[in-house]
């Protein structure tokens, strides 16, 4: 991979980081679990807001958790590798997935 490939791979993945984070902040700012409710529909909407807001916190975790491990794979230089085969995950792959663990091949035999 050239130099100025994996400089706008880490760009890319630099903003995405802080494009999750800016999420997850925001997440904890929406909730509004108060003790004003007073009735049984209102504590039930709440209960679904809060269960949604937990997938969706899992999700946004995950994908920031994926984004950092690209990110540490830069610095120490096994980035671009696959986790599973070994072998160099394909250009296009990285730029339409640049936290992406695995090669195409790997992907395949995941899924």
């Amino acid at each position: 991979m050239k130099q100025e490939e994996r400089k706008e791979l880490e760009a890319k993945l630099k903003e995405k980081e802080e494009k999750l984070e800016v999420q997850l902040e925001d997440f904890k700012k929406s909730l509004d679990f108060g003790d004003e409710t007073d009735h049984f529909e209102e504590e039930a909407d709440e209960a679904e807001e809060f269960g949604t807001w937990m997938g969706l916190k899992r999700i946004v975790n995950r994908q920031l958790i994926r984004v950092r491990l690209a990110l540490s794979k830069m610095k120490i230089g096994t980035y671009g590798i696959c986790e599973s085969c070994g072998n160099e995950i394909e250009r296009d792959l990285l730029l339409a997935d640049p936290e992406s663990p695995h090669c195409k091949n790997c992907k395949l035999k995941r899924t």
